[in-house]
């Protein structure tokens, strides 16, 4: 019979225990969940500190790229080595490629949406080449130079578009 009373009385001791136990738990559940929540913030920031300079580089190459394919820009650049337009058409989409290849590692610092306005830049420089070529009028290499400068006299480049995009993005990095 003295038992009942022990157990009530170990009872009553236990349970300010349980629930100071409970809420200690509790409190240490939450104070290393913020913890970690903070750990991962300032770590983000300071991955977002240390990447905006590889960012901007990417940008300013992808820039660089665009300026380069520009018609205008590229047909001053490269000289046809002969007066057969296939073989030019041919050397200036391969430098176009060339420069392409040569930045293709900067996609991992800018925007899905920015590389795939970068690629249609490019390709539809290609597909002006290209189409200045089969044009009858282009006989030569220098004809078809001729026809994709007068060509860029009428209407914007389709690198332009692309620049646009690229000097819009990164004002919103700031």
């Amino acid at each position: 019979m003295e038992l009942v009373p022990k157990l009530v009385d170990a009872l009553l001791y236990a349970i300010p225990a349980l629930i100071t136990g409970l809420i200690a738990y509790y409190f240490f559940k939450e104070h290393t969940k913020n913890e970690d929540g903070r750990r991962r913030f300032l770590l983000q920031k300071d991955m977002q500190v240390k990447a905006m300079p590889l960012r901007l580089q990417a940008y300013e190459r992808m820039v660089l790229f665009l300026e380069r394919i520009t018609p205008s820009k590229l047909m001053i650049r490269v000289k046809p080595t002969s007066s057969d337009k296939d073989s030019y058409e041919s050397l200036l989409i391969a430098n176009i490629e060339q420069e392409f290849e040569h930045n293709l590692s900067q996609q991992i610092y800018i925007t899905d949406e920015c590389w795939n306005i970068i690629c249609a830049a490019k390709n539809a420089t290609i597909q002006l080449i290209r189409k200045a070529s089969l044009l009858e009028k282009t006989d030569s290499a220098n004809k078809l130079r001729e026809v994709v400068l007068t060509e860029m006299m009428e209407k914007r480049a389709p690198s332009d578009a692309a620049l646009s995009y690229i000097k819009q993005e990164v004002s919103e990095m700031w």
